[in-house]
Order: C-alpha cells, then sequence, then structure tokens
C-alpha cells in the first residue's frame, strides 16, 4: 500500500452530532456522527499534489462517518478515509504510449470506405439522360 500523506490538522474542521439508527438509548444520548471537513489549501500539501488532490476532489473534502457506536472509532474511520481519499488523487495520472492500428485494422477500415463510396455511387442517378453533344 502506498505511504499515506501527512495533512495539517489545522486544516480539519469536526463537527459531531446524534447518529440515526439501531442503538437504543446510547445513540439517543450521545454525538457520536462525526463530520469532517479538510481545506485542502491549508493542507500543507505540496504544490504540484495539490493541484492534482483539488482536481480531482474539490477544494474542500467532506466526509461523515456514523458507523460505530464510539465518536472515537468514527474519527479514527473519517481519517483514514481522508488520507486514503488524498493519497489515491494524488498518484500521477499514468502516460498513454500512442500505438499504431494494426495492418489488419488499416485494410478493414479501407475496405469499409471503398463499399460505402460503391454504395453512394450506385445511388447517384446515371448520366444517359444527359444531351452532351
Amino acid at each position: 500500500m502506498a505511504t499515506l500523506p501527512h495533512v495539517n490538522p489545522e486544516s480539519i474542521t469536526w463537527r459531531f452530532s446524534r447518529a440515526g439508527g439501531p442503538g437504543g438509548q446510547h445513540v439517543n444520548t450521545s454525538s457520536t456522527r462525526v463530520e469532517l471537513e479538510c481545506d485542502l489549501a491549508l493542507s500543507g500539501l505540496a504544490p504540484a499534489v495539490l493541484s492534482r488532490v483539488i482536481a480531482a476532489l474539490g477544494p474542500v473534502v467532506r466526509i461523515v462517518v456514523a458507523n460505530t457506536r464510539s465518536q472515537h472509532r468514527n474519527r479514527e474511520i473519517a481519517e483514514q478515509r481522508l488520507l486514503e481519499m488524498i493519497a489515491a488523487a494524488s498518484k500521477p495520472p499514468k502516460k498513454r504510449r500512442p500505438t499504431k492500428p494494426s495492418r489488419g485494422a488499416v485494410e478493414s477500415r479501407l475496405d469499409d470506405k471503398k463499399r460505402q463510396a460503391a454504395r453512394k455511387r450506385e445511388r447517384r442517378p446515371s448520366t444517359s439522360w444527359r444531351n452532351d453533344e
């Protein structure tokens, strides 16, 4: 697995709220749902990486986690998701190597062109009705 980037903690904003779903009294009384917002401009990433990440994810990344009944665990999951998203978006795109079409592909294309030209030639009106004297 690729190494995860370091993100400046000052760029991250946390919000906590009550999570829905099953869990009984614990869910009704504790704020375990976690919202993480990261302003990428403040994240401290290198400029080349930052431009790639912003192009892929936008200027602000928002992650919401309510997977577990523990706020602490939800925070860990949100941080991990953020780092994985940034790592995936920061990879440079693969360079495309141009290739030539195969001989069979070229011949097939030319045969199709000849067939289409003959079809259109057959649709033209004959010139025998003209008086070319």
